[in-house]
């Protein structure tokens, strides 16, 4: 027996160093590497409301880590009561749940049960690996003594909180709560907590987004039940969380919600920041995207895009808006379907370099507005060589059509753009001048046109090479009274601390004079204008509302265009193929108007109303030319009554200007004789001028004698018997204003009174009375100063004034 016990003694002397000899050579990791290792934080990217998660940029995790203070008490009392009711007790390990656990994996064989606390899952998830060894739970003890040693219970807690896992790759109470229920871990309450503390004993199994809903619903109520246990809630609160309702947010697609702009501003922050920088800082990103209108342009390219590829070979599109007042990316889509990798759906068309078509022409008559033309200035439509060297070459030749092959003569520029007129263009552009022209267009933010010489006149039709970015974001310029106000996708940068980084900081640059802008827009918005090429209630007319648009489309119909806008809004579309594959042969109101217009429509409903301010008048001093005259350019102004020339007495009413009759290009008006193209716009004009049958004359039909119905002599007389300057008037009284003793050539045609120079009304008929009360006068005064003008029925005026009295109230 003796032998037996000392056989036993050696076995638990040589057994126990053995094990401290284990215990001594057991890789601990360092504890300090606790506070030194970096906590990845991905980057989240917002759309402008900071409420709606567009992606999170990360490398193997989406996490973001709040303070302790920002969790909600429910949060923590939850996690406590069913992940370690006794955490504010114990000092980091709990013995008796070691030794149960110990237990229960002997006899099972494997690692059934860890038996950790809180402590232990912290120490677990931040500086040990997953595995199910013992040498690991004993590092995982050793640790979490020591952790509790050196953190309080607290921050424990919060460390906890931001690192545990809750499916996929979410990770961290901010993180699961803004996945599960659009709004921070502070924002919750008990029921949602009560979901989020279920979670992450199988993150998987009880996903909201997995087939196991019905478990997750028990073991949410477990959570509560737990909670009430220790006192945490009331049986009432209780109940209520076990009763209440609670819709998961869904899960986007891939993680991403607008991908086109997203994947824009990604490469925007990865160029500014670097990559490694924001896979892991935690950058909260609150972009310009609003992402109602987004998923309306998300909609519409879709659907359109489908009826475009099956009816017009055209199997791609794009849009754009922005908000011209700011430059802020209002929404985004650079394919039909981002998804799509067999038809580059990732693809970003918005960013592509493509022809615009007569798109392009607003800018070139912008420039020749500047030079000084205006929308009454005419150009000939009419059959026009354009080199001089065509009939010795025909290989140089240039004899452009327009869209439908027809001339139309003389045109106003108004009428030539609003119609889209090819050849009118390509002579504006000429006028004014292609440097000139793409210096502009540089100016309102196209970017990618190179030298002047690699286009010349077909620049006009869009010759050049744009992306639909630029294209919409220079004609904010027009819609923005020329003030120019770069793209901008970000209104707010924040690193994972709350600091602001980068904020949207606006660059407006005047760009063009107001009156060149108001004059475009009141061009592009014309709809009598454009009749002629649109029907009266096309898709670009908007009843009641002021829209400017202009379409364009390539003469190889390769790409469509639209870019349309108000003060509020401007929206861009594109529609064709990738890869230059020619659509069927249809103008953009074919093919990519619909589009343009049901996005427009639904973002007028969002916008504010706003209609342009109209441009100033066409100055009068200007020669006839500039002003509409096509028939000639030496004025003459006659009376329409007595067809005399007009003088100074002669009313504006009756005034009419007349040409001496010789037609002519603008260039020999211009005094251009000697220009290269001269010759080239002159006859062609002068042709057309002879089928006409109009024959120039001299200045020998213009009259000789003066008008001689408006003089002094003619004016009418009259007296003002009513009111009297001799009496007082009440001011409840109706008072009748009279004349008398009429003397004139010609009969009564209108009486005019004013009161204080307040317009009281207009008499076209005997007995030329008007009555007034004076008290619903807005500016009566006691003393007060009643005029009365009288026109003849040729117009001849003349007026008398006359003062009279009222009562005080």
């Amino acid at each position: 027996m003796k032998k037996f016990i000392l056989l036993v003694l050696i076995l638990v002397f040589f057994s126990g160093g053995l094990a401290v000899f284990w215990l001594a050579t057991l890789k601990i990791p360092d504890f300090a590497s606790f506070h030194d290792r970096v906590v990845t934080e991905s980057t989240k990217i917002y759309d402008r409301t900071g409420k709606v998660l567009l992606y999170d940029i990360h490398g193997n995790i989406q996490r973001k880590v709040i303070s302790f203070e920002k969790i909600s008490k429910d949060i923590k009392n939850a996690t406590v009561a069913i992940e370690d009711s006794e955490f504010y007790q114990h000092r980091g390990v709990k013995p008796t749940a070691i030794l149960r656990a110990f237990w229960i994996n002997l006899i099972s064989g494997s690692v059934q049960q860890g038996g950790s606390t809180i402590t232990q899952q912290l120490v677990k998830n931040t500086l040990l690996t997953q595995e199910k060894k013992i040498t690991r739970k004993i590092k995982e003890v050793i640790l979490a003594l020591k952790m509790e040693r050196v953190l309080t219970k607290e921050q424990i807690l919060s460390l906890y909180l931001n690192e545990n896992p809750y499916g996929g790759n979410i990770y961290g109470v901010e993180e699961a709560a803004q996945t599960f229920f659009g709004k921070s871990a502070s924002e919750v309450d008990l029921a949602e907590a009560a979901y989020i503390a279920a979670i992450p004993k199988a993150p998987t199994f009880y996903s909201p987004y997995g087939k196991n809903r019905d478990k997750l619903e028990e073991r949410k109520n477990l959570v509560l039940k737990r909670m009430l246990d220790l006192g945490f809630i009331t049986p009432q609160e209780e109940t209520a969380a076990k009763a209440e309702k609670i819709i998961f947010m869904p899960p986007s697609q891939s993680g991403i919600k607008a991908p086109h702009f997203v994947m824009f501003v990604k490469d925007y922050l990865e160029q500014k920041y670097g990559a490694d920088e924001i896979q892991s800082r935690g950058f909260k990103v609150i972009t310009t995207l609003d992402w109602g209108l987004q998923q309306k342009a998300e909609e519409v390219v879709r659907d359109y895009g489908e009826q475009n590829a099956k009816n017009f070979n055209a199997h791609n599109a794009g849009l754009v808006a922005i908000d011209p007042k700011t430059g802020q990316i209002l929404a985004m889509v650079g394919s039909r379907d981002y998804f799509d990798t067999t038809n580059e759906g990732n693809f970003n068309v918005t960013l592509a370099h493509r022809q615009p078509g007569s798109s392009f022409k607003p800018f070139v008559y912008a420039e020749a507005f500047i030079k000084g033309f205006t929308p009454e200035t005419i150009i000939f439509d009419v059959p026009t060589q354009f080199d001089a060297n065509c009939a010795s070459n025909s290989a140089r030749c240039y004899a452009p059509n327009n869209y439908d092959d027809k001339f139309r003569g003389p045109l106003t520029l108004r009428n030539a753009l609003a119609q889209s007129i090819n050849l009118v263009a390509i002579k504006v552009l000429y006028l004014a001048g292609i440097r000139d022209a793409i210096n502009l267009a540089r100016n309102m933010g196209i970017t990618g046109l190179s030298n002047q010489n690699q286009y010349g006149l077909t620049l006009v039709l869009g010759g050049g090479e744009v992306t639909p970015l630029d294209m919409t974001s220079a004609y904010s310029v027009f819609a923005n009274d020329g003030v120019r106000n770069p793209y901008a996708s970000i209104l707010k940068v924040e690193n994972n601390l709350g600091e602001t980084v980068e904020e949207f900081t606006p660059h407006p640059q005047t760009i063009l004079p107001s009156q060149i802008t108001r004059t475009i827009s009141s061009i592009l918005s014309d709809n009598q204008a454009r009749q002629p090429t649109y029907a009266a209630n096309s898709p670009l007319y908007f009843p009641n509302t002021q829209v400017a648009a202009k379409t364009g489309t390539t003469n190889d119909y390769k790409d469509a265009w639209v870019i349309g806008y108000t003060p509020t809004i401007t929206v861009g579309t594109w529609v064709g193929n990738n890869d230059n594959t020619p659509m069927e042969k249809k103008i953009a109101g074919y093919i990519v108007v619909p589009m343009w217009r049901a996005f427009m429509d639904y973002a007028l409903t969002k916008v504010p109303t706003e209609n342009f301010t109209p441009p100033e008048p066409t100055p009068e001093n200007l020669p006839p030319v500039y002003r509409g005259f096509w028939q000639g350019n030496q004025n003459y102004f006659i009376d329409k009554i007595s067809g005399k020339l007009a003088t100074s007495y002669t009313p504006e009413e009756t005034k009419e200007e007349k040409v001496v009759p010789a037609v002519h290009s603008i260039l020999y008006w211009l005094g251009r004789t000697n220009d290269p193209q001269f010759q080239l716009w002159e006859q062609p004009v002068r042709t057309w001028a002879a089928t006409q049958g109009l024959v120039d004359q001299t200045e020998a039909i213009i009259p000789t004698e003066t008008d001689d119905v408006h003089t002094p002599a003619n004016q009418p007389r009259f007296m003002i018997n009513s009111p009297s300057d001799s009496r007082t008037y009440s001011q409840e009284e109706r008072i009748v204003v009279t004349t008398g003793d009429y003397r004139g050539r010609f009969p009564i045609g209108q009486l005019d009174v004013y009161l204080n120079d307040t317009f009281l009304g207009s008499i076209k008929q005997a007995p030329y009375e008007l009555s007034f009360i004076p008290q619903e006068i807005p500016n009566l005064q006691l003393e007060n100063k009643l005029r009365v003008v009288i026109y003849d029925s040729v117009r001849n005026k003349s007026e008398e004034t006359i003062g009279f009295q009222t009562t005080s109230n």
